[in-house]
């Protein structure tokens, strides 16, 4: 009887249309995840209390960036870029239209607030000198290692380069995309701390970062090798100019660790470590810890390599600065070039504690030391390079007025190859294939493709930073002054750039752009 009864529920239950069937699947899950949420997980109150509806809380946490950056935030409100700082960069890689109407919706009063005074007699643009067939190339006025004598000269040919973002935290599309980009833009790209990979063997000019694991030229205990140094020189000539990274804008004064699971054989190889083991990066460099040690290491590698070597660091206390400003002097050596980055932080994971509170931002930062070497008479010995969210023209602008003469970015060039913020580089999940390793994600990102926007948006950038500067009256621009920018400290009260930071900027002696060959 039991048998016959059985038999009648699965001829009833086969009769039942597929939109049933569904039902019944969805509600007999809910049950078990509500049995779940109840009487087996002990970790969650609100599941606990809530079942199954508590879940849709952490659903909306996971997607709350998203559901604010597209529905919530308006154009002028997402930190750090908002919707119009990224569609400028947007359409200037895409080469479309990227220009704005209806006026201005900035706040033009609000303190801190740049104006760039144009001039009553612009430079003529059809008189625009260029030393190569790229009519948006603008040269470096200054040649690194010119004043120590380095054998091997560099006058890059952009003053908008890449800033240092390693093969780790960037995937392998993500560096040949900007490679081949900057090859056809004819800007340097830096390596970040993480090592030399193939993936930055693609033609452009390299700037080698050396961090305080000394990737790539260590010995097997971690220890820095000039052997290995000069071999790996010699392997890549592409190589202009090396950088010994004291500190960056996202974590100064910070180490980190490389976990075994992400030592690949590929990154492996490029950092010069064993594949498969943890990796620490300590705080400090093991190869010198005051300033004359420093400056005999630069001279050590500069000596051997036969390349101008500079520093890359945040600026905390001044004591340093000062003393290295002062060495340099009465030496006549030291680093060819000086890159400053900022407390705005970077392409860097970083604890929040450091994000949010340690460093100076670049403005800051940036004029209390070129201050202390231009009153000790050598600041134009040096070729500075300002970093922090300095790559929209007219923050490139500030940027070289205060003193930079050259302009390095990072995650304008990350959102020129698709970036969309989502903020996730630090957990291997991006959802543009660019700050992760997963095959899957990595595999939408198409690296022809997003070369040519890169190298789209670096000529867009600096064709707009040419207008800006002929309209300021200036071929090249290096030429702008401390004097030529205004910054608002509200309603009817601006001041002069070089009255708020102490300084005036001295004339850049220029003559004609076309001058200026590049190498």
């Amino acid at each position: 009887m039991a048998c016959v009864h059985m038999i009648a529920l699965l001829d009833q239950f086969q009769q039942l249309s597929l939109p049933v069937l569904i039902m019944l699947g969805l509600f007999v899950l809910i049950i078990l995840i509500a049995i779940w949420d109840i009487f087996i997980q002990k970790r969650h109150i609100i599941l606990h209390n809530f079942p199954v509806v508590g879940h849709l809380r952490y659903l909306l946490e996971v997607i709350g960036p998203e559901l604010r950056q597209y529905w919530v935030a308006n154009d002028k409100e997402e930190k750090p870029f908002n919707r119009d700082e990224r569609r400028w960069v947007y359409s200037t890689a895409k080469k479309q239209l990227n220009t704005f109407g209806f006026g201005t919706t900035e706040e033009l009063y609000s303190v801190g607030y740049p104006i760039l005074k144009h001039a009553a007699f612009p430079f003529p643009a059809h008189k625009a000198s260029y030393p190569g067939s790229d009519s948006t190339v603008i040269p470096c006025i200054k040649v690194m290692g010119e004043f120590n004598k380095r054998k091997r000269l560099y006058r890059p040919a952009s003053i908008i380069n890449i800033s240092g973002m390693s093969f780790g935290s960037l995937g392998k599309n993500a560096i040949t995309a900007l490679n081949r980009g900057a090859l056809a833009a004819k800007c340097f790209h830096n390596t970040g701390e993480g090592g030399i990979s193939d993936y930055h063997n693609c033609g452009a000019n390299l700037v080698w970062q050396i961090g305080t694991a000394y990737f790539a030229c260590r010995t097997k205990e971690g220890r820095f090798s000039i052997k290995k140094l000069v071999e790996t020189v010699t392997k890549y000539p592409q190589i202009r100019a090396i950088e010994i990274k004291l500190s960056q804008g996202a974590k100064p004064g910070k180490g980190g660790i490389l976990p075994a699971i992400k030592v690949s054989a590929e990154i492996a190889k490029a950092r010069g470590i064993e594949e498969g083991k943890q990796c620490v990066s300590p705080n400090f460099h093991s190869e010198f810890s005051t300033v004359d040690e420093l400056i005999d290491f630069i001279e050590r590698i500069a000596d051997k390599s036969g390349l101008p070597v500079g520093i890359k660091s945040a600026v905390g206390e001044l004591v340093f600065w000062e003393e290295l400003a002062k060495r340099m002097k009465a030496r006549k050596q030291g680093p060819d070039f000086i890159a400053i980055d900022g407390g705005e932080g970077g392409t860097g994971a970083a604890p929040l504690s450091f994000s949010d509170h340690v460093a100076l931002p670049f403005k800051v930062g940036f004029a209390r030391v070129y201050k202390l070497f231009q009153e000790a008479g050598i600041e134009e010995r040096i070729v500075w390079i300002g970093s922090a969210k300095l790559g929209f023209p007219d923050r490139a602008v500030v940027g070289l007025a205060m003193g930079c003469d050259m302009i390095n970015i990072a995650r304008e060039a990350m959102l020129a190859i698709g970036c969309i913020q989502a903020q996730k580089c630090h957990t291997n999940h991006c959802p543009a294939g660019i700050a992760t390793h997963s095959p899957w994600l990595e595999a939408g990102l198409n690296t022809v493709d997003k070369a040519i926007r890169f190298a789209y948006f670096i000529q867009g950038f600096r064709k707009e930073l040419l207008a800006l500067s002929h309209a300021a009256g200036y071929e090249h621009p290096s030429q702008f002054r401390t004097e030529d920018i205004e910054l608002s400290s509200g309603v009817s009260n601006y001041k002069s750039l070089s009255d708020i930071l102490g300084y005036k900027k001295k004339l850049v002696q220029f003559s004609a752009m076309k001058d200026y060959m590049y190498n």
